[in-house]
């Protein structure tokens, strides 16, 4: 059994949070994870500015922030990994959407789905593992029928 939430914490209505959270169910069970617990909490470009220059150092918005709790001994839940949680800035998926060229339901998606693997520690630091991540990133999008002209 998997507990994944999303939340809206964007000062208006986020038309792509249904899709968001069986986008990512989709991706939970294609990863083949079973019992985790992680949120992905939508918010605004003032509220990840925020959380970027505090627990970062970074004055500035950024599209994803990432707060892998499974390895924090503190947080113990009896038979579940506590994975994290996963900020999408919802002004910067727009943005980027424009950007990109492609619509925020794809953006919001590609978004969710990096920041899961961040959880699950993957990275994309080295050549190697960003094709890796990406790669994967790229087939889950796919497979769920995301394409990136979509």
């Amino acid at each position: 059994m998997n507990l994944i939430e999303v939340f809206n914490e964007y000062k208006k209505d986020v038309n792509e949070l249904d899709l968001l959270k069986k986008f990512i169910n989709y991706c939970a069970k294609a990863l083949k994870l079973e019992n985790v617990m992680f949120n992905i909490i939508i918010v605004d470009n003032k509220t990840i500015h925020e959380i970027n220059k505090k627990y970062r150092n970074i004055d500035k918005e950024t599209d994803v922030i990432t707060f892998a709790l499974e390895d924090n001994k503190q947080i113990d839940v009896p038979e579940i990994r506590v994975l994290g949680d996963v900020y999408i800035s919802y002004d910067k998926a727009i943005s980027q959407s424009i950007e990109y060229n492609h619509s925020i339901k794809r953006e919001i998606c590609f978004l969710a789905v990096h920041g899961l693997l961040h959880l699950l520690g993957y990275d994309h630091m080295k050549k190697e593992d960003e094709d890796k991540m990406f790669k994967l990133q790229k087939e889950l999008l796919e497979s769920y029928g995301i394409k990136k002209e979509s």
